[in-house]
């Protein structure tokens, strides 16, 4: 099997939060101003439509400070309740696109798809009994943020390290039974591809997060036929994890340990990051940036959660 490609044997010492042009930048800061309010109402009306009329309360803000419009969002099961809180986190978003990648001349953004995809898992899940929290439901941060927090269109590395800490805030707040960290991958040789999943080894129920990882791993290699990369902690990750800083904690802030001034209140519960596809493949960014392919991506997801949780107590 082959290694993790964020591992540095495999790749040139790269962000998973990758620079784009000044001038991408820049549009990104306009467009973002002028469709986010259009993304919260879109994406509330999507996740709430397939409910019947009174038949589950409006979707609420969990309590967390700082938070931006439409950020940490829990959303009630929409049939009889299973008891248990999925907590989903659409990777990046807002000034912070992830990975851009390409398919049939236009721009693939791994923030779009994450989003894409998380929505529709959310809708599956609360048709199985299972409330959700969303860490975000628009193309925004989670953190609030001011002017200062961005630098040439882009969000400074403080402001990274700030949001990722708030989905960390949410999803505690949200009491979560599980989390997962929807991401897309990206390579030099768009060749490569495949489905890769990690997790914490270095927490009290990092057991249980290498199970849930694994369940999220097999089921979306099935689902998608895609090649199997494996499960990973987030130590074999290339040094700077989330952020160009992140080498001086060496884990994932949304699954990691506690570090004093770095990560103060970590998650409190298992947790995996999946990257289900390479946005830098064409093939799959096609397939990403596809409707259909996100249904599929939910739904290899849905199919490793309800698998961890039936073997979970």
């Amino acid at each position: 099997m082959a290694g993790p490609i964020a591992k540095a044997r495999h790749v040139a010492h790269r962000s998973r939060r990758q620079g784009t042009s000044s001038l991408f930048r820049a549009t990104l800061s306009v467009a973002l101003v002028l469709t986010s309010a259009l993304a919260i109402i879109a994406v509330r009306s999507a996740l709430t439509q397939s409910s019947a009329v009174g038949s589950a309360p409006v979707a609420s803000q969990v309590a967390v400070d700082g938070l931006a419009a439409g950020a940490c969002m829990s959303f009630p099961p929409t049939t009889q309740g299973k008891g248990k809180t999925v907590f989903l986190d659409p990777g990046h978003g807002g000034l912070d696109p992830g990975v851009v990648g390409a398919s049939g001349g236009r721009q693939v953004l791994e923030k779009d798809i994450a989003l894409a995809v998380s929505t529709r898992l959310t809708a599956l899940l609360r048709a199985a009994g299972y409330r959700v929290v969303m860490s975000r439901i628009a193309d925004s941060s989670v953190a609030r943020l001011s002017d200062a927090d961005s630098l040439s269109g882009a969000m400074t590395a403080s402001a990274v390290h700030r949001d990722l800490l708030a989905r960390t805030a949410c999803a505690n707040a949200a009491n979560s039974s599980v989390m997962v960290s929807i991401h897309f991958d990206a390579f030099d040789d768009p060749s490569v591809g495949g489905t890769e999943t990690f997790y914490d080894s270095a927490r009290p129920f990092a057991p249980q997060s290498k199970a849930l990882a694994s369940a999220l791993q097999t089921a979306l290699v099935s689902e998608l036929d895609s090649a199997d990369r494996g499960v990973w902690t987030d130590e074999q990750l290339a040094a700077p994890t989330l952020t160009a800083s992140g080498s001086t904690y060496g884990h994932l802030i949304l699954l990691g340990p506690a570090s004093t001034g770095w990560v103060d209140n970590p998650s409190r519960m298992p947790g995996a990051l999946v990257e289900p596809l390479f946005l830098t493949n064409p093939n799959e960014a096609r397939f990403a940036a596809d409707p259909a392919g996100q249904q599929r991506i939910a739904v290899g997801l849905k199919a490793g959660l309800e698998r961890y949780f039936s073997s979970t107590p």
